[in-house]
């Protein structure tokens, strides 16, 4: 058995060994000492990790594993919030208060009632109380009849509600504490003295089961760990996800804006965010035209006609807006732009020597995301898709995903992206609403793309239920700085929708085929991409990508006239300049250049400067200062924009 305090071997002097008491102190102080055995072996006093015990839905108490350790803690810490919850606000009604992988949340109708920070520490502190109480967590479960009158009698609308969704032979379980008694399967710990270490770390809105058509309620949400050692990271964690939040250095960089008036999850992209954009743009525009990609451009709208054809009215309309009649004819905002690259092909006809035809295009999509999912430009109901469609024959297949690979790991080198893993992505059987119906097209097309990844030596894992409704795909996720890892960049096999649209090439022996089609996102939506690396740089962009790339600061205003000719010779040689002409300390014009404007290069301008004419250069990344001429400093510029270094 493996234990924390072990004998010493070898020829190291012995640690003087612990008593007992002192021991069970250590651990005590770190919250484990419900947890800890400690015993004694050869006059040494070592320790084991007992496993915790729980109370079941059917009302026995048991040891769980300890993979399940965290999520128990985390969902009885759910109960006692909602006990806390009632105690403040006794005509709360609550709907779902599950564990999830970073803490818990319960969703709850609070009326009117407009929940503020100071609430929120009120509901901690009430949590506590509870703790303290250290009452019994106990175990029932009523006939559906019976449960429905109990959830009736407590005005637990959500529940009796939740109780008609359950299958008839459902076993209807709840849990009790003191007053408060939920519904739930369990299991949970014995006492409410048992959660040790909780924290509530904010709120949200959230439709009733995630439906936009049922009522906003309001989501409180929490972390709880078996030790405060775990919580203090955990917030440190979070303390550095602020300081990377897009959102946060969006508005201090004025790099975008939302309004409430222009509608939730619309991002505006400001001069700076749209210089970044416009790089990000031509940059990966340029990589698709030296690979043969033909760019076009499609309407943001499309008929309900061509999204039937598609079968994304019948597996993708809730996520898409309602649709808008006009003359007649229904039109929707468009989720993606498969179906119109379709028609480009479609419109006319091609030979097997035409193939393969890459169709690229920046595209304007819209999305209908619930407002409690809304995210600055990382997640909105606009945003503008690195999309493209190769046409391809089945024997092309192979060549055409390397490539895709290749471009996609060449993108992620240029942008110093290291921490990703590849995911076969694949269909759910069994579910028979997300994903076309033809089981023969979904076996070729996963053997396909799988025996494709596996001839290209990638190491992937494969998911179930992750596929796009028509076809498997491959996923590069990458695992940004804080948080959880995120999809970047796919590409999609798809027989389905070239058959759907009557897609035909002619064969070498001039019989007419039906071409596979790639659906491929190397920056994913441009919006997101640019989100992500907000976040991993802090706002610190690389040289090219930087939206001031030089800011200029003249220490006074003896010094302006030579400022405007430097500004004026580095704008002549296609740098991105700011000249700051105002009265101020040259300090405070370093400081908001270096941690507001986060310009890689600011030239300070003295009168020193300004009688050498020469200029004295402040690196963002190093604070050191370099003096150099204006076209050596130009010179170097270019060079490292060439470089994206």
């Amino acid at each position: 058995m493996k234990t924390a305090f072990e004998p010493r071997r070898g020829n190291a002097p012995p640690r003087p060994a612990l008593r007992e008491n002192e021991l069970k102190s250590r651990w005590n102080r770190v919250d484990y000492a419900p947890l800890i055995r400690v015993f004694r072996v050869s006059g040494i006093f070592l320790y084991r990790r007992n496993k915790m015990k729980v109370v079941y839905n059917d009302g026995h108490v048991g040891e769980c594993l300890p993979e399940e350790e965290q999520h128990i803690i985390r969902h009885t810490a759910a109960h006692i919030m909602a006990q806390a919850v009632k105690r403040l606000f006794p005509h709360a009604d609550f709907g779902y208060g599950p564990a999830t992988e970073k803490g818990f949340y319960y969703d709850i109708d609070l009326g009117d009632t407009k929940l503020t920070d100071e609430d929120l520490a009120k509901i901690e502190a009430e949590m506590k109380k509870i703790t303290k109480e250290n009452l019994p967590v106990k175990a029932f479960t009523l006939p559906r009849k019976e449960a429905i009158e109990l959830m009736e009698q407590r005005g637990e609308k959500y529940k009796v509600e939740h109780i008609g969704d359950l299958p008839d032979d459902a076993v209807i379980s709840f849990y009790q504490q003191g007053e408060y008694i939920d519904m739930c399967v369990g299991p949970h710990l014995c006492y409410t003295k048992a959660l040790k270490v909780f924290k509530i770390t904010g709120q949200s809105g959230a439709y009733w089961k995630n439906d936009k058509n049922n009522k906003m309620l309001t989501r409180i949400n929490g972390t709880a760990f078996a030790t405060a050692e775990e919580l203090e990271e955990y917030l440190k964690q979070l303390a550095e996800a602020e300081q990377r939040d897009h959102r946060r250095i969006g508005k201090e960089m004025r790099l975008f804006m939302t309004d409430d008036l222009v509608g939730k999850g619309l991002p505006m992209f400001l001069p700076n965010g749209y210089t970044v954009w416009q790089e990000l743009e031509n940059y990966i525009k340029e990589k698709e035209r030296k690979l043969g990609y033909q760019h076009v451009m499609t309407p943001c709208v499309g008929s309900v006609a061509l999204y039937q054809t598609s079968g994304h009215w019948e597996h993708y309309k809730d996520n898409m807006f309602p649709a808008m009649e006009v003359e007649g004819e229904s039109f929707v905002l468009r989720p993606m732009n498969c179906p119109h690259h379709m028609m480009i092909y479609a419109s006319r006809g091609h030979s097997y020597r035409d193939l393969p035809i890459r169709i690229g295009e920046i595209a304007h999509d819209f999305r209908f995301e619930s407002s409690g999912t809304l995210k600055g430009i990382e997640r909105g109901r606009h945003f503008c898709q690195n999309d493209a469609h190769l046409f391809v024959t089945p024997e092309q297949i192979k060549d055409e995903v390397a490539r895709v690979v290749d471009l996609i790991f060449d993108v992620y080198k240029d942008f110093g992206i290291t921490d990703y893993r590849c995911v076969l992505s694949l269909r759910d059987p069994d579910d028979k609403i997300k994903y076309h119906q033809d089981d023969e097209m979904w076996e070729k097309a996963e053997n396909a793309l799988r025996d494709v990844l596996n001839q290209l030596g990638i190491e992937y894992t494969e998911e179930i239920g992750e596929a796009a409704f028509y076809g498997p795909k491959l996923d590069v996720n990458v695992k940004p700085a804080v948080g959880a890892e995120i999809t970047l960049s796919t590409c999609q096999l798809d027989f389905c929708l070239p058959a759907k649209f009557d897609l035909k090439y002619v064969d070498k022996n001039d019989e007419k085929k039906t071409p596979v089609v790639l659906h491929r996102a190397i920056l994913g939506s441009l919006d997101r991409f640019m989100a992500y690396i907000i976040e991993e740089t802090k706002g610190k962009f690389p040289l090219w990508l930087a939206p001031v790339q030089v800011k200029v600061l003249p220490v006074s205003v003896k010094t302006m006239d030579y400022a405007e000719k430097v500004t004026d010779e580095l704008e002549a040689a296609g740098l991105r300049v700011v000249l700051d002409d105002r009265d101020e300390k040259i300090g405070y014009k370093i400081r908001e250049a270096q941690s507001i404007d986060r310009a890689p290069y600011m030239i300070i301008i003295g009168q020193k400067e300004a009688d050498e004419n020469n200029i004295s250069v402040r690196n963002r990344d190093t604070a050191e200062t370099e003096v150099m001429s204006v076209s050596e400093f130009a010179a170097m510029a270019e060079k490292r924009i060439k470089e994206k270094n």
